[in-house]
């Protein structure tokens, strides 16, 4: 069966404090709120691949985990350290993938990954 992703979720404690890690800190566009009675729900641009969303839900269980692809992840990484919970600092991996992984306030893991970074692409 093939499968393509189109939606992932992270699981946070405050809406609004996590709207503005998202858009301040990592620089994500929020493209929505919903809240009413039944949730709290923020949807923010994705370009390509999965959207990406967070939700108020409980944070008392395991952390998630998502990986993003960026071009330049070297310039991201100078920029991001110093403001975020380093989980894994920056990288190169044995297979050519160029990493690091933070932490968003509610402790979802946010991966940020150079594909073919050993080549050169």
């Amino acid at each position: 069966m093939k499968t393509r992703l189109t939606h992932t979720r992270a699981n946070v404690s405050d809406l609004h404090r996590s709207i503005e890690w998202y858009e301040k800190i990592i620089g994500f566009e929020c493209t929505g709120a919903d809240i009413t009675d039944r949730w709290q729900y923020a949807q923010f641009e994705s370009e390509e691949g999965a959207d990406f969303s967070i939700m108020v839900a409980d944070t008392s269980g395991a952390s998630a985990r998502f990986n993003f692809s960026v071009d330049d992840v070297d310039a991201l990484w100078d920029r991001l350290k110093d403001k975020v919970t380093v989980v894994e600092p920056i990288e190169t991996m044995p297979y050519g993938n160029r990493k690091f992984t933070i932490a968003d306030p509610d402790g979802n893991e946010l991966g940020f990954v150079q594909k073919g970074y050993a080549d050169g692409n």
